[in-house]
């Protein structure tokens, strides 16, 4: 799909009148007269007719229109930026694949997330890149497994307030791109890339940021609870996280407490004074992470307890966004894309989410480590009630964003995403062959169509030792998405497929060294 599929314009000189889309079928030649005839002797003529037409058209009006005072050059531009929708990436932190009414959950009530997959596709095998925080969000921004930009770690899984390191500078983030092809753009929320001046968002194509440069359990002060007391009942003093706007600080400790409002709020901000040019909002949510937090107006809502409100508040936010879209007129020419970083974090009891019938959550390779929950809306664009199972995961976002942009990948090293153009917009198969579950540098598993073989096992949080097995466990994902049943056994062509993949992947994902493992002095 490209933006010019989209383009809209007034064609008025000469008794022309009226919109247009800027396609061949916007032209209908029928009739008696004699050059109709003639059209119809020779039909290949009609097409190379009416473009020539059309094009001799529109051009021909705003030259006029400029000659005669009534569209300046800066109304040029505009025209231009209609071509170009709005993008919207929202994205939670450690939201399970079954937390949503929508997904299944029986008491969390989301009906505002419920209504955009109504309106637009849910996708049930979309992945993460990695199963923690760091290494998703990184793989995220680039269009590429962490492993090649040194965003992962086998000692270190995540980046803490005493790390030097960050996303490199060579790495070209989403938000580089679509400000370069013209795009207003905004992070709000959590970022975890690095929090030295020279790693924050606004050195990495974002024209402004307000969020937590980290995971919001981070800063604990020395004299807080520790075990299990910190997530059941947080307090928000019990953490010094800092809350930045752009490369400054401006609250610590962050009130926790209105995180997701204020968000909200920014967010519905950027939305209002960007609106008539096109922009690119990365809106990520500090929860459901722990501590969890909510607002008053949310507290005891949900029968989840807790971590329901906190699903509940966000599943608010997301109405906040939709309805503004709507409101503004914005909502048809608006690309919204809904998901999370990594599975649920299971090791913190009820303070953490579900993932439904996957096996695991957060930290592992299983399923539930790295499937999630992905929602994509774009009224007239994406057909409306749609379910995919098509594969895809976060690493596709970025050529996906690039591409509805109308933009090419310019001085971007390897991208390991896929344009999911296909699966959104044409009801057709996935472009992605495989996908690869990383754990730190190490490749854990893969999957290939419907099938999945772990060549490496281990339980996401645990002093158990990484299980290698010769033979890979290898499950058939439709028809037992809880990875219950090997077929290694039964199917030793699969196994050899697979070997013959990971031998693929280890040769071709190299990277540099860790950022994750530079400690401040």
């Amino acid at each position: 799909m490209n933006a010019s599929d989209f383009c809209f314009c007034h064609i008025q000189p000469y008794g022309w009148a009226g919109p247009f889309w800027m396609k061949p079928e916007a032209f209908p030649l029928e009739g008696k007269d004699d050059f109709c005839h003639f059209l119809r002797m020779f039909p290949f003529l009609t097409p190379l007719i009416r473009w020539s037409a059309l094009r001799f058209a529109s051009g021909f009006t705003v030259l006029w229109m400029i000659a005669f005072g009534w569209m300046d050059l800066g109304a040029c531009k505009s025209l231009h930026a209609a071509e170009q929708p709005n993008i919207i990436l929202i994205f939670c932190d450690d939201l399970g694949y079954g937390d949503l009414g929508v997904y299944g959950h029986p008491t969390i009530r989301t009906p505002h997330l419920d209504r955009m997959a109504h309106e637009g596709m849910r996708l049930t095998d979309f992945y993460s890149a990695a199963s923690v925080c760091t290494p998703s969000r990184a793989a995220l921004m680039t269009g590429r497994y962490p492993v090649r930009s040194g965003m992962c770690s086998d000692r270190r899984r995540v980046l803490f307030p005493n790390s030097k390191g960050g996303l490199p500078s060579e790495e070209r983030t989403m938000a580089e791109t679509l400000k370069a092809e013209g795009y207003a753009t905004a992070a709000v929320g959590k970022w975890h890339l690095g929090h030295l001046p020279e790693h924050l968002p606004t050195r990495h194509g974002f024209d402004h940021y307000f969020g937590i440069p980290y995971s919001n359990d981070m800063d604990l002060l020395p004299d807080s609870p520790r075990g299990a007391a910190k997530s059941l009942e947080p307090q928000v003093e019990w953490w010094n996280v800092p809350m930045m706007r752009d490369e400054a600080v401006v609250e610590q400790p962050a009130q926790q407490k209105t995180l997701t409002r204020r968000y909200t709020r920014e967010a519905l901000s950027f939305i209002e004074t960007e609106r008539k040019e096109p922009f690119f909002l990365y809106l990520a949510h500090s929860m459901p992470h722990v501590p969890l937090f909510t607002s008053k107006a949310f507290e005891e809502r949900s029968l989840r307890g807790l971590y329901g409100d906190v699903i509940e508040e966000i599943d608010w936010s997301v109405g906040q966004i939709l309805n503004a879209l709507r409101e503004k007129g914005l909502a048809e020419n608006t690309l919204v894309f809904f998901t999370s970083d990594n599975g649920p974090w299971l090791t913190q009891g009820p303070a953490g989410g579900s993932a439904g019938l996957l096996h695991e959550g957060k930290g592992s390779t299983w399923e539930g480590g790295m499937r999630e929950p992905a929602l994509a809306w774009w009224p007239g664009k994406i057909p409306a009630g749609k379910v995919s199972s098509e594969l895809a995961c976060t690493l596709d976002l970025y050529p996906t964003f690039l591409a509805v942009a109308g933009g090419e990948a310019k001085q971007q090293p390897i991208l390991d995403g896929y344009d999911m153009a296909p699966i959104l917009f044409h009801r057709q198969a996935s472009r992605r062959p495989h996908f690869a579950f990383y754990r730190g540098t190490r490749l854990f598993a893969l999957r290939m169509g419907a099938y999945k073989a772990h060549f490496m096992t281990k339980s996401a949080y645990g002093s158990d030792p990484v299980v290698e097995h010769e033979t890979p466990l290898v499950f058939h994902l439709q028809v037992d998405p809880s990875e219950r049943f090997d077929l290694a056994k039964d199917r030793p062509e699969l196994v050899q497929a697979f070997s013959n993949l990971k031998r693929h992947y280890l040769n071709e994902v190299i990277g540099p060294a860790s950022q994750l493992e530079i400690k401040l002095p």
